[in-house]
């Protein structure tokens, strides 16, 4: 059965400019290990990378501010070394990562899903374990990425359930994620968000 985990995404785009991006990754079981695929809407540029790279990393993190940033706009400049085997680079903290190359495009006029498979995977260090606030940043960076698609109604519910945790389980990280996403939400409300 497939398993979509929250990931960041880094590729290089054809400046030669790495590029951070956060992204469900639909992990299905197959005889030769684990198939990812990655379906990027139209237009992006981790789309364009993909197709014109061919690669990308997969890392894990639970430093859920690279999450929020990306989302929020706040920060996107998060440091990455190149990867071992692709030309892609991979995030410098990262807890682990999986280097994938594109095995086949399945074209759509809306989110393209590119299957691929891993050609080198490395552990960086121990994963010690979510705390709820860490969830919460994740699911509020979700709502965050569909405030044009969603009822502020419904985002307004999801934010007060989700405060709950960070209230309290967060720590200086997550409550700076937070704040970036809360001020997102509060200018898309206001009609600054652009």
């Amino acid at each position: 059965m497939p398993l979509i985990r929250e990931t960041i995404i880094t590729t290089t785009g054809a400046d030669g400019q790495p590029h951070v991006a956060p992204m469900g990754v639909t992990v299905e079981p197959d005889s030769g290990g684990e198939r990812f695929i990655l379906a990027p809407f139209r237009p992006s540029r981790t789309l364009d990378n993909l197709l014109g790279r061919r690669c990308a990393v997969v890392n894990h993190t639970d430093d859920v501010r690279v999450f929020a940033g990306c989302i929020s706009g706040r920060r996107r400049d998060w440091p990455t070394v190149p990867a071992e085997r692709i030309d892609a680079p991979r995030l410098a903290d990262c807890l682990s990562h999986e280097e994938i190359t594109v095995v086949s495009v399945e074209d759509d006029p809306v989110r393209p899903r590119f299957h691929c498979r891993a050609v080198h995977a490395a552990a960086h260090t121990h994963f010690r374990g979510f705390n709820r606030a860490q969830a919460a940043v994740i699911e509020a960076a979700i709502l965050v990425s569909r405030l044009h698609m969603l009822p502020m109604d419904k985002i307004a519910r999801e934010v007060d359930y989700l405060s709950i945790a960070i209230g309290k389980t967060a720590g200086p990280h997550e409550l700076e994620a937070w704040d970036w996403l809360m001020a997102r939400i509060a200018a898309h409300r206001a009609g600054e968000d652009t």
